[in-house]
């Protein structure tokens, strides 16, 4: 193998994702083994809105701003974990090589941040940790409707009135995401702070961060008018 081929190689793999998903996966594994105190490693590194803005002098300037990061590698459930992985490969890949390794994993940790803080000025004086990937995943999704905007997938669900479509556009699966985080969040406004549930406006925040960020991110000049080629997956 060349040197040339290896580099393009290593700039073709996705080393910052499978990375990502992997240190996911070991933090909930450790999450897991915790029993009782798991509750204690939440309110740690989970991301509390009612800290971030506290008058009180025993929470120092750090535990502020820390788990707007830590809160980013903490997940709930099974369910929780499994779908943002999934969700992070699948777009993922394609975003990183597109960006390069560096630049991919700054504009995935700005967009977790930007997503964690929409969620504080959204549910200011919440005392529930907000914890998951989902915030950050969401800018990820917002760079790759950005870079390949007529991507396809094959369709997996060839039954009923879907069987005669052997693709869906990325973009109908992104905007349909998008729609549900929206009118979720909407229909969250009237409900108490310290309700819990999924931090909708957080995906929402994430996801407008990510199509912000991402024609600075791109490892080459980004070009609208570069935009035409077709992806399968």
């Amino acid at each position: 193998m060349t040197k040339l081929t290896l580099r393009l190689t290593l700039s073709s793999f996705p080393i910052v994702t499978l990375a990502l998903i992997s240190a996911d996966i070991v933090i909930f594994i450790h999450e897991a083994s915790l029993g009782d105190s798991l509750h204690a490693f939440i309110q740690t590194y989970g991301l509390t809105p009612a800290k971030v803005f506290s008058f009180s002098s025993d929470i120092g300037f750090y535990e502020r701003l820390y788990p707007f990061v830590s809160s980013m590698f903490i997940h709930g459930d099974w369910m929780h974990i499994i779908a943002n992985v999934i969700f992070l490969y699948i777009f993922g890949c394609n975003v990183e090589v597109a960006m390069g390794h560096v630049k991919f994993l700054v504009f995935y940790l700005l967009c977790g941040i930007a997503a964690a803080l929409f969620h504080v000025l959204t549910n200011l004086g919440s005392i529930i940790p907000m914890l998951g990937a989902s915030g950050a995943i969401s800018g990820v999704l917002g760079a790759y409707i950005t870079y390949f905007p007529i991507s396809e997938f094959k369709n997996p669900i060839r039954i009923f009135f879907f069987k005669n479509i052997p693709y869906i556009p990325a973009a109908a699966i992104i905007f349909l995401w998008l729609v549900i985080q929206f009118l979720s969040g909407i229909d969250k406004l009237d409900r108490p702070v310290d309700s819990g549930g999924v931090a909708f406006w957080a995906h929402v925040g994430g996801f407008v961060a990510g199509l912000i960020l991402a024609r600075f991110f791109h490892k080459n000049k980004y070009d609208f008018n570069q935009r035409s080629r077709r992806y399968y997956h």
